[in-house]
């Protein structure tokens, strides 16, 4: 029904800093960067280690970072990774910082193992009643880390143009948890309106690409290719219809993870560079929908890099990066 053929789990009990700091390290040893020139690190994934203190504390003891080195947590659905993006590109547009990593490490195992013993314990199912549940069903496990720096530390020429923001957030009931948890050891549970999620989520889609369009200064015949949010089949299939976009186009990685949350569309841009499926001068646009409803949508001109996985940078007029970027740059590893 999904699309979904596989997905992935870490070891029980696997805290998402662990998963984060080898992500981060496997970001900056690619490029050899130099930590004392990080910033900023903003741990953007739903899974965390505590409520407090911040998953990204750990994250910076581990890796080395400097104590001038701004920190903290951000949560939103799936789109927390992109936002720090966000966040860090506007801090080196404004010249407070030359580089900055994101990192996200979303693990499924407790979602979907807690939803299982959920449905198996009531004997009283039906069709109707089992749907709120079913998209937790699809959920897997990814790691990912982004290093952005500013154009002038970069080892690449692809560029970070802009990205655009939506936030539909009447339909903030569609996707909820039943208890506010935080905690690699959580067993949260949802409920899901998959089907009017994914009607909204599509018109969200539609009003922020034209936005990007307009931010980009680019046509839909100028998007070479196109990195969705992995949710299903369907909703890929509809959304890259509604926008006018070739499939053919577009890389997903949904059939062999799942859903994995806010480091869906990193991950799958990180092995869309690495097999090759994008190339030089091409335009990326990154295509970004969470619960909430929220959109964020980005593209970028992508350069062959000299090193393994992907590297991108930002150039534009600086108005901010939720229009047109000019100074960042940008790695991701998966």
């Amino acid at each position: 029904m999904t699309g979904i053929r596989e997905r992935r789990f870490w070891p029980a009990a696997t805290r998402p800093s662990q998963l984060s700091v080898s992500s981060c390290k496997s970001a900056i040893d690619a490029v050899q960067f130099d930590v004392a020139q990080i910033g900023c690190l903003i741990h953007g994934s739903v899974c965390r280690d505590f409520l407090e203190p911040a998953t990204a504390c750990t994250v910076h003891n581990q890796i080395g970072l400097p104590r001038e080195c701004v920190i903290y947590d951000v949560s939103n659905a799936c789109l927390g990774v992109l936002n720090g993006m966000i966040q860090i590109a506007n801090m080196i547009e404004l010249g407070q910082i030359k580089a900055g990593l994101v990192v996200g490490s979303e693990g499924g195992r407790q979602l979907v193992e807690a939803t299982i013993n959920e449905l198996n314990s009531n004997e009283q199912l039906t069709r109707k009643s089992v749907k709120p549940a079913f998209a937790s069903l699809t959920i897997g496990s990814a790691s990912c880390a982004v290093l952005l720096t500013h154009n002038s530390l970069s080892r690449s020429n692809t560029r970070l143009i802009g990205g655009t923001a939506n936030a539909n957030t009447q339909f903030n009931d569609l996707c909820q948890s039943q208890q506010d948890q935080a905690g690699s050891q959580m067993s949260p549970l949802m409920n899901t309106d998959s089907e009017e999620l994914m009607r909204r989520g599509i018109e969200t889609g539609q009003v922020n690409f034209k936005d990007l369009l307009a931010a980009t200064n680019w046509s839909t015949q100028d998007i070479d290719r196109t990195i969705c949010h992995q949710v299903g089949a369907t909703h890929r299939k509809l959304m890259l219809e509604s926008l006018n976009l070739d499939p053919r186009n577009d890389f997903a990685t949904l059939d062999r993870l799942g859903n994995t949350g806010a480091a869906a569309l990193p991950v799958t841009l990180a092995l869309a560079a690495e097999e090759g499926f994008v190339g030089p001068n091409q335009n990326v646009a990154f295509l970004g929908i969470g619960s909430g409803i929220n959109c964020l949508m980005l593209g970028a001109n992508w350069q062959k890099t000299k090193v393994q996985g992907t590297v991108w940078h930002e150039q534009a007029q600086p108005k901010g990066m939720l229009s047109r970027a000019k100074n960042a740059t940008a790695r991701v590893s998966n």
